[in-house]
């Protein structure tokens, strides 16, 4: 009797025993799969931005990590401080930044301008790149002595179209014609060289590289401006080709792929079917203020015939360079640079990777600053990203403003209350978006341009 009672008892022992093994093992089984879920999205997310992102070999050379870029007007240079905003947070450098929101354009650049300066290489700053008129040798105060110097530049007429659109509003010249092509067949008749903000409407490139746009044009003022440039720039690239230009600075400056694949920010619309560049400001089908005949083209080259000087010029060098790097290897680095774009855009970006109308955007912060005749495009982040994708991606989409005062309030935290409480930025009579600052104005007399024609 009691054998069979202890068989009895033994036949529910066992099935407790193996209810709990089973309950044990989905326990660990659920652990582990959170476990691994969390590891594959860190991998996928370390993947996605370091081991494709790394690109063809460099060699031996070492990172440059002093960068200054002049940013020139209307010419992509917002893509390009992205990338440099991006490469110096992700790395902690640190950045000469300004106390508004450009180098007291469109005054000649003082060192004083730059928030943190406190004399001729004092502090130890790595990166500087927003708007100013160019004088080396207020840089040099700045800047360490081993600094790669940059710029981009553009086809004068896109520039007219692109500046025109921006600044109608307040540049004179561009307020009095009723569109760029009634401005172009009679220029003078609307510029006034006396009227501040009028620089956006001729040689705006030669304004921003410090030189005297308004100086009449002549083969040896061209030449002598040109030699100016070269003298103080290790590199120059160009907006047309913009792609390439990037392989070039990729390798001049040592940095991984991803430092320079970029998204178009400040784009008027989408990219171009069939172009070779990730530009965006070029409309296909301009607005009517806008079009312009093929006459009307030649007259805005001479009108701004210094710039076009250095426009041939220096896109005559970049060709020199790309043949010197090689057009087979160029061809293959620029495939891989937009491949790893497209997938880049695919794994980031809402609607494909197209930009889109800033009312659009849902998250607020990102959305992009709107001024002048056109809308201004941003982008969205895809949905249920994790934390490092999603910071990574954000990076590369986040406007210059939002990302200059992101930067500001981590150099300078004690600073940071004082700039959120101060107004939306704007396009003042000054011409940019700046905060108002009553120390934006540079002393009288200080210029940005030799007696001979040269920066600085």
């Amino acid at each position: 009797m009691r054998l069979g009672l202890g068989r009895y008892r033994v036949g529910p022992m066992w099935l407790w025993k193996a209810l709990l093994v089973f309950v044990a093992i989905a326990f660990a089984g659920q652990l582990l799969g959170v476990i691994f879920n969390k590891s594959l999205q860190q991998d996928r997310s370390r993947s996605l931005f370091s081991s494709d992102g790394q690109g063809p070999s460099l060699g031996s050379c070492r990172p440059h990590s002093h960068v200054m870029f002049l940013k020139t007007h209307k010419t992509a240079s917002s893509t390009v401080l992205n990338m440099l905003y991006r490469y110096g947070e992700e790395r902690d450098l640190c950045f000469a930044l300004p106390l508004g929101y450009q180098f007291g354009y469109p005054l000649p650049f003082n060192a004083h301008r730059v928030k943190g300066y406190r004399g001729p290489h004092v502090a130890a700053f790595s990166i500087m790149g927003n708007h100013m008129r160019f004088n080396k040798p207020e840089v040099e105060k700045v800047m360490p002595v081993d600094t790669f110097y940059f710029s981009i530049m553009r086809d004068p007429v896109a520039l007219a179209e692109s500046s025109y659109a921006y600044y109608k509003a307040v540049a004179p010249a561009f307020k009095k014609a009723k569109g760029l092509g009634e401005f172009a067949d009679n220029p003078r008749k609307y510029y006034d060289p006396r009227l501040r903000n009028n620089h956006y409407a001729r040689n705006l490139l030669w304004f921003d590289f410090g030189l005297d746009h308004n100086a009449n044009f002549s083969t040896t003022l061209a030449r002598r401006g040109e030699a100016a440039v070269r003298r103080a720039f290790k590199l120059i690239l160009v907006s047309e080709h913009f792609d390439q230009s990037m392989v070039l600075l990729r390798h001049a400056l040592c940095w991984p792929l991803d430092a320079i694949v970029s998204f178009s920010l400040n784009a008027r619309q989408q990219k171009p079917s069939g172009g070779s560049s990730w530009v965006g400001k070029a409309a296909a089908a301009q607005p009517p203020a806008l079009a312009l005949t093929d006459d009307q083209r030649l007259k805005l080259r001479e009108w701004n015939a210094l710039d076009w000087h250095l426009y041939q010029a220096f896109n005559r060098s970049f060709w020199n360079e790309v043949d010197r790097f090689g057009r087979t290897r160029m061809d293959q680095e620029v495939a891989l640079l937009r491949t790893r774009r497209d997938v880049l855009a695919r794994a980031c970006l809402r609607d494909g990777g197209r930009p889109v109308e800033a009312s659009r955007i849902r998250d607020k912060t990102i959305r992009p600053f709107q001024s002048g005749l056109v809308k201004i495009l941003g982008y969205e982040l895809q949905p249920g990203l994790d934390n490092a994708t999603h910071q990574s991606c954000l990076r590369m989409i986040r406007p210059e403003i939002q990302y200059k005062d992101l930067l500001d309030a981590r150099q300078f935290p004690r600073a940071a209350p004082q700039a959120a409480q101060a107004q939306a930025p704007a396009i003042p009579a000054g011409g940019d978006y700046v905060r108002k600052d009553p120390s934006s104005q540079l002393r009288t007399g200080e210029l940005g341009v030799g007696e001979g024609g040269g920066v600085g």
